[in-house]
């Protein structure tokens, strides 16, 4: 099924179209075709777009009542907690709402790994997400700071002392992210200023990156183009979009879960204690979604390596359209390359297991061994995965793994046989 062309049906639409073509992009967002066999795992774009204006939404209302000050910061969350009308729901949803966010990311991010989706022609949808991904963990690591509890305190000093292990320009690079020489409060004010700008930057890059993905289409679980003759894809409106509120709803059974009787669960206990510089906390940790990341920094053991490894493991994935070199795009036709899959998945739950731990004995052992496997992954099995593997063959329309079932058409031919003649419709 093809897109419709809008048709303006008024003068003052044509107007308005001929202008600004809203009407016309409404239209489109409607009746954009979609591969008719998506499955729920397509449904996660929508549910971090709502995540996004969620947190956007909060953190305004959030910003009105906090007062970025070493001596107020964190009376001012006790304030919202208590003194402002559904402040607490506010906070809660807006804490909760940074969680939700990376877990239905890292769930879009694996779902792209394993169907192939950064392959040509959608290296720039791929590319443009990490950025997203990129700024979401410098606004959430800057949110962190911003209760300036002893957590926050502490964390910041560990992860913005990592930049002075930079090479002749480390020292500056700390330097202006202090706003002097030490954590104090030119520091909670340059992020509350960064926290409060980043999201909106991320909005833009969120409709740069719908943008892109409009012009090749989607990719689909079965990884191969759709054929439009074939009548293949089906409009987003109403299709995708009932599927996609029936997969946010449930979603939101899990949020509101956390926001309603699980409200402090995900975050660390010593961040209800004000910052005290003189204080130090026995393990200074990260939010959860980034604990992989903090596990390979620690387990080089010099501070440079384990700063290097550290970015390298986030900007190894921008180059993975080319370290793949596999034909075949969706995991379901590569029976090797979809076992290294789950070892990935859980090499990466385990270093955020591991960075929870102190860097030490079994744990520093296996949080070595998990970061080694990691970087081979990408950069030698995926590479020789994509020139040895033998994979499956495959389908020529996504149609066929459905039609070519044992027992599909004989079912279809039953059913033709039983309402023939009640004239009720037509198999074709």
């Amino acid at each position: 099924m093809s897109e419709e062309k809008y048709v303006p049906k008024s003068k003052f639409a044509e107007w308005l179209d001929s202008r600004l073509p809203l009407l016309s992009l409404s239209h489109h967002l409607k009746s954009y075709p979609t591969p008719k066999n998506l499955n729920y795992w397509w449904t996660f774009g929508g549910i971090l777009t709502f995540c996004l204006i969620t947190q956007i939404v909060t953190g305004i209302i959030l910003a009105m009542h906090y007062v970025a000050h070493t001596e107020h910061a964190f009376a001012s969350i006790e304030h919202i907690m208590r003194d402002v009308n559904y402040g607490w729901l506010m906070r809660y949803v807006h804490s909760n709402g940074a969680s939700m966010f990376f877990l239905a990311v890292y769930i879009h991010i694996f779902r792209g790994l394993y169907f192939g989706s950064y392959k040509a022609p959608r290296e720039m949808i791929w590319i443009t997400g990490l950025i997203i991904y990129l700024l979401m963990m410098a606004t959430a690591f800057m949110g962190y700071v911003l209760p300036w509890g002893q957590m926050s305190f502490w964390g910041a000093t560990v992860i913005t002392n990592l930049f002075s292990a930079i090479p002749f320009v480390g020292d500056s690079i700390t330097n202006w992210l202090w706003g002097g020489f030490s954590v104090d409060n030119p520091t909670l004010n340059r992020f509350y200023s960064l926290h409060y700008l980043l999201p909106f930057l991320i909005f833009g890059l969120v409709i740069l990156h719908i943008w892109s993905l409009h012009i090749p289409g989607n990719n689909n679980p079965v990884g191969i183009d759709v054929k439009k003759s074939r009548n293949e894809t089906m409009p987003f409106h109403p299709y995708m979009v009932m599927k996609d509120l029936l997969a946010l709803l449930t979603f939101l059974l899990l949020f509101f879960g956390f926001v309603f009787f699980l409200p402090d669960f995900l975050g660390h206990p010593d961040n209800y204690i004000q910052a005290d510089p003189l204080v130090t906390p026995a393990h200074i940790v990260p939010e959860w979604y980034l604990l992989p990341f903090y596990a390979i920094l620690r387990a080089i053991p010099s501070k440079l390596g384990g700063v290097i490894f550290m970015f390298a493991s986030i900007f190894l994935l921008i180059g993975l359209p080319w370290l793949d070199s596999s034909k075949v795009r969706s995991a379901t036709f590569r029976p090797i390359y979809r076992k290294f899959f789950w070892a990935l998945v859980v090499t990466v739950i385990l270093l955020g297991y591991l960075g929870a731990k102190p860097p030490e004995g079994i744990y520093l052992i296996l949080a070595r061994i998990a970061t080694a496997y990691y970087f081979i992954h990408f950069l030698i099995l995926l590479p020789l995965l994509g020139r040895y593997e033998k994979t499956d063959p495959l389908p020529t329309s996504i149609s066929d793994p459905v039609l070519d079932k044992p027992g599909v058409m004989d079912k279809f031919k039953e059913m033709a046989g039983k309402y023939e003649g009640e004239n009720v419709g037509t198999f074709k």
